[in-house]
Parts: structure tokens; sequence; C-alpha cells
């Protein structure tokens, strides 16, 4: 088995794993009760960490690495029989030469044979009888999971649920004694600059401790809504994904989960998921093997300085809301587009970046309190939060007919009955953009080919002859605000003369 380990080293391609639509997202806010989770599952730190940079990380890392695991996944994959081929796809040049019939007794495998793909990682073990905390691209699609113990001792391990959204999963091992476990500690209570400590798997090469500081906090990815990670320059390589992200103290701060890299190692910029986003996740995997989060019903943007003008709003705080599903919870409590959502059940929201962490680790049915400004005026919202449930996805195309250019750079017409139906829209009002003129204000701005406009300057747009009226009423503006509709979604984009 620690061979098969050893060889699954050689199949480490993957560089950078993140997982992860802004139905909602977050620089983590939790209240007492969320951020502590269920406490009597795991073992919280009660010794805090010091601030001074310390002599040495060797009685940290002698205490705490026995509770560090590799995890070695191996996944199924069944040929099916296809002949080899040259490096374009290309059947090979050999066929012709040597005739079918060679050609397939020696270069075409066996149809159905079936070979195992590998991969590695890290985890923690959190209980004494083997609970462990990973990254859920470790194991997800895995149809047999190794954990080995610092030891060496191994065993065979069962998934007890995973979060896609939040890239964490539980799994659980049957040990044969009482294993060491990671104290988990307090990630909101970590400061940048603080020091901090990784041990984990990397390329296979077993237990390696690295040392850095917090370089940043509240970090994007791109990967999606639930972006809130931990940045750090301590070294974190392939097959570290998974594994602790620890505080001077011992405690468990972080779980690392990506790196950026050009050339496929540790370039000095790591990233982590906080601990207290896992804790409000390992409960529910535990209990229900999936994680239930709560919905607000809007789809939510991010106000850039176009868009401040555009709004005329006096500050680039809160989350814009781009879009309110019908029937959801803010539809039934009266928010609207355009509205800018500044406090959520008594917290202020900084940025768009917070909100959908808030929400989604509510408890559902709860009601909150949304205060959100509305052409400059405070109005107050009593939401009722419900159960998120999957996103479908809805990709749509422009359509080019009879088509009209206008003076941004742009080539639109009308939504007819036909480009409504392709596009998923439920009215012909508005108008497609079916061409973006290169290097014109309309493609700075981010408008695309398919967009539909059904607003411009928060006037309604109901065709072309409409759209060119409003362009020309605001021709001596040095911006333009948009709202439009794309892949089924409205989002604003303001676009700067």
């Amino acid at each position: 088995m620690r061979k098969m380990f050893r060889r699954a080293t050689l199949g480490l391609v993957a560089v950078v794993f993140l997982v992860m639509g802004l139905i909602l997202a977050s620089q983590l806010s939790l209240t007492p009760s969320t951020q502590a989770g269920r406490s009597d599952f795991w073992t919280d730190g009660t010794t805090r960490p010091s601030g001074d940079r310390p002599g040495s990380f060797a009685d940290m890392a002698a205490q705490q690495g026995p509770a560090v695991v590799n995890i070695s996944t191996a996944k199924i994959i069944k040929s099916n029989g296809s002949q080899m081929q040259g490096p374009s796809g290309q059947n090979n040049p050999f066929r012709d030469f040597f005739g079918d019939e060679f050609f397939k007794r020696f270069f075409q495998g066996p149809k159905g044979q079936q070979f195992k793909k590998r991969a590695l990682g890290s985890g923690f073990v959190i209980t004494k009888d083997g609970y462990i905390i990973t990254n859920d691209h470790v194991v997800d699609g895995a149809d047999e999971i190794v954990v080995i113990l610092a030891e060496g001792d191994e065993y065979p391990a069962k998934i007890i649920g995973k979060d896609k959204k939040t890239d964490i999963a539980l799994i659980k091992i049957e040990p044969k004694k009482d294993l060491a476990i990671c104290r988990l500690g307090n990630s909101d209570a970590m400061r940048v600059g603080d020091w901090v400590v990784a041990i984990g798997n990397p390329f296979g090469l077993g237990h390696t401790v690295t040392a850095g500081i917090i370089s940043a906090k509240g970090r994007e990815l791109g990967a999606g809504p639930y972006d809130d990670f931990i940045q750090t320059d301590a070294a974190i390589n392939p097959g570290n994904s998974g594994g602790p992200l620890f505080d001077t103290a011992g405690n468990v701060i972080g779980i690392n989960s990506a790196i950026y890299t050009r050339s496929g190692g540790n370039q000095g910029i790591g990233f982590a998921i906080p601990i207290n986003l896992a804790k409000s996740i390992v409960s529910q995997l535990k209990d229900n093997g999936q994680v239930t989060r709560a919905w607000l019903g809007v789809l939510i943007q991010h106000i850039s300085p176009e868009i401040q003008k555009g709004l005329d709003l006096k500050s680039r705080k809160g989350a814009l809301v781009a879009d309110v599903v019908k029937n959801g919870p803010a539809d039934k409590a009266g928010i609207e587009r355009g509205d800018v959502i500044v406090r959520f059940d008594g917290q202020a929201v900084e940025s768009q970046h917070e909100l959908p962490t808030m929400v989604a680790y509510l408890p559902v049915g709860r009601k909150v309190e949304v205060i959100a400004l509305r052409q400059g005026k405070k109005m107050t919202f009593h939401v009722k939060l419900e159960e998120m449930k999957p996103e479908g996805k809805n990709i749509v195309t422009g359509k080019s007919d009879e088509s009209i250019q206008t003076d941004l750079g742009l080539t639109v017409q009308n939504v007819t009955s036909d480009i409504a139906g392709e596009l998923g829209l439920k009215e012909t009002k508005g108008v497609v953009i079916t061409a973006v003129e290169s290097g014109s204000m309309a493609q700075d701005a981010g408008l695309r080919r398919g967009d539909v406009i059904l607003e411009f300057n928060r006037k309604q747009v109901e065709n072309v002859e409409g759209l060119n009226s409003l362009i020309a009423k605001a021709k001596d503006k040095n911006s333009a605000l948009f709202l439009i509709n794309r892949a089924g979604r409205t989002i604003f984009i303001a676009l700067k003369k």
C-alpha cells in the first residue's frame, strides 16, 4: 500500500484546486452561536497564540504532527478499448504500415479493462474515533480512499459528507485505538502578519512542516460565492490540500486548499479556508451528510466607481441588488432591483463580498431585518429566509439579423419572439446586442454579444428606437449605466465615455 502511495506522486498534475451566481458569498461574519458550531463534536483550542516570533516551531510540530494524515485516493477508470492515437488525435501511423489485425493485437487495449487514477492529499483528525477534515476536491469522485497516519498505519476511509461550494469534506476511519486530534482555533482572531505553520504531504513526500505569516484575509479567487480565503506565504504545494494551517499555539485556523503558481510548485502564495467557516460546515456534514443553506433570493454585484456615479450613490459600501428572484424571500418582503443592501440581521454590509455567507449560514426560516438604500432613502425590510435550492444554469447567445449600430460601439436589434425563445426570455421587451466593436467603449465596459439591454440610465428600454433616443439624451454625460440580462441574470454595467 505504501508503494501505491509513493507511485501516486507521479500522477500529480493539478496545481490550483478550487471549488465553488451570485445568489449569494463573503467575508465571514458569523454570529457567536454559528461560529462555535457543535463544540461537542470537535475540541476547541484553549491557548491563544502569542504575537511574538517563536524561536522554534519544533515543539508545536511534534505535538500536532501525529494528528495530520496523508490521504491516497483512487478512481477506477474503465477502458473503452480505444486505439492509440497520435499527438493531434489522428490514428497512429504504425497502423497503416502493419495493418489492422497486427495493430489491434499489439496496440489496442482490451475493451472493459480497468485502471486506477490516483491522487494524493492531506487531512487532519478532529475526534479520537477517526473523523477527519479534508478538502472536497481531494476525495471527490474517489472509489477508494486510504488514510495513512503519521506512524504509518493505513485505514480505508468513507465519506461522511462533502460540500463543493466551500471545498470541505468530512471522512471517517475505524482506528484500532484512540487517535491524536487537532484542536480548532479561531480564524477570525488571526491578523495579517501573524505566524502560521502548515503540515501536510506535498508531492507525496510525507509529513512536511513549513512556516510563514498570514499575508492577507478575505481573499476572493473567483471560485464561487463563498470565497473567503486566508492567504499565506507558508510553502503549500500539491498534496498539501486538505491539511491544517496552525497558529503558533497549535490550533488549526485554516484548511490548506489552493496555491497560485505558474510553475507547478510553491511561489509564496497559498490559500486556506478559515476554520470558522469549516466549523459551520462539518457539523451539518456529520449529521446530514450535506449542507443546508438559507436563501435571500437576490442576485447581487459589486459597486464600481462608475456604477456609484450612475446610481448617484454617496458611498460604494453595500451590496447592489441586480435582480430579485420572483416569489423569493426578498421579493415577498418588497426588496427591488437597484436597492443597495447596507445592513443584514444587525450587521453592516461593507461590500457584495460579505453578504452571501451572512445569509447562507443562518437557520432556514429565520426572520431577519434588512436595511437598504433606494434612490438615496433608507428602507427597512423584514425577510423570512428560505432554503437554498440547487441552481440551474441557462446559457444565452446572441443572434444577428437586422441590426442597428449605436454610437457606443454596439450593434443591437429588437428582441423578437424567436430571439426571446432562443435566449429564454419571458417577453420581447428590450434590445439584444449582436456585436461589440473591438476597442470600443462598450467593449471596455464589459458588454458582450448576446446581452439583452433592459434599461439605460435607469430608464426602461423597449426597443432600438427607444435606446437610441436615450443615448442621444445622454450624449453630454461622461458615463452611462446599463441594466442587462446575461445568461438569465440581470446585472448593472457602467460605461465610461
